[in-house]
């Protein structure tokens, strides 16, 4: 338990210290968007690039993928089809559906599979999945969105590879596939540049608690009750059917399903949400009560499934 305790203590703590400055007036809300801007455009395509590259991508070929699969495609079509009730837009839905599925998988899974379940890599089909396909997607609809019309078959297949973080993506990708490496003149700022990525988001996601509107505000509640518990109790169970009754997967591989699926909403989903100014105070809230709630949950996953 001791990774779950200090991966969600070290984000907490760095959420404080946004928040902090923020509340001392060191920097205004004007700051959280910079920062989020910096994230998405340059901190975070550089983290993917190394992420990606270290990550076993055969590792994705496996059962585990099926039940991770089902598990995100589930709680994200109940809250599509849930949102017609709040006349949400295209990208607003998104964000929505995304809040209700897409995990933490990189500064809080990687850690958690590291030392609770004594394996980093078993967090690779979750992870590779949600960059590439989850997200490229979702940003094809969030860019037409944000330009006034419908996304065109054309744009989803091609459009995402305009964006900054599947670029990112891919070209770590390719670096996995093939075990080449980048110079290391290149690979030291490309690194230097990445490390920056989650303390930016998290330093805007605090800054956003303390000067945002109020928790909740603008957000029907059931809309949020729905996305975390979603989040929290449908994604983890369906995973758990899936992989257990359906697929057979027992011991360790089921440990590492399950608490994959139960991480938290990503901070990833509150960059988003800021850069196409769609559904943020949703995806900031869920996010804070999906963590809040994951650490309980994954404690008692592990009781319940572990060795």
């Amino acid at each position: 338990m001791e990774g779950v305790v200090l991966g969600f203590a070290t984000i907490a703590v760095v959420i404080a210290v946004g928040a902090l400055v923020a509340h001392l007036g060191i920097v205004d809300l004007a700051a959280q968007g910079v920062l989020a801007r910096v994230s998405f455009f340059v901190a975070t395509p550089a983290l993917l690039v190394t992420t990606v590259a270290r990550a076993d991508v055969h590792d994705v070929l496996s059962r585990s993928l099926v039940a991770t699969v089902v598990g995100v495609a589930v709680p994200a079509t109940i809250y599509l089809l849930a949102a017609r009730r709040w006349r949400r837009t295209a990208g607003e839905r998104v964000v929505g559906a995304l809040a209700s599925s897409y995990v933490n998988a990189g500064n809080l899974g990687i850690p958690i599979a590291a030392y609770v379940l004594g394996d980093a890599a078993l967090v690779a089909p979750t992870l590779l999945l949600q960059l590439l396909v989850l997200q490229p997607l979702a940003l094809a609809v969030l860019d037409a969105d944000v330009a006034g019309r419908r996304p065109r078959a054309r744009e989803v297949l091609v459009g995402p590879f305009t964006n900054p973080l599947t670029v990112g993506t891919l070209v770590g990708l390719v670096l996995s596939l093939t075990g080449w490496r980048l110079p290391e003149v290149v690979a030291a700022p490309v690194e230097l540049i990445g490390a920056m990525a989650v303390p930016g988001v998290l330093l805007a996601y605090g800054i956003s608690l303390r000067l945002g509107p109020g928790f909740g505000g603008g957000v029907p509640r059931g809309e949020l009750a729905l996305t975390s518990t979603l989040k929290l109790a449908v994604q983890p169970l369906v995973a758990w059917a899936v992989a257990h009754h359906a697929l057979g997967i027992s011991g360790a591989a089921l440990l590492a399903v399950v608490v994959c699926s139960s991480l938290p909403t990503a901070q990833n989903i509150f960059v988003h949400a800021t850069r196409y100014d769609r559904a943020t105070t949703l995806a900031r809230d869920t996010i804070l009560v999906t963590t809040i709630g994951a650490v309980p949950l994954i404690a008692v996953v592990v009781l319940l499934l572990g060795p």
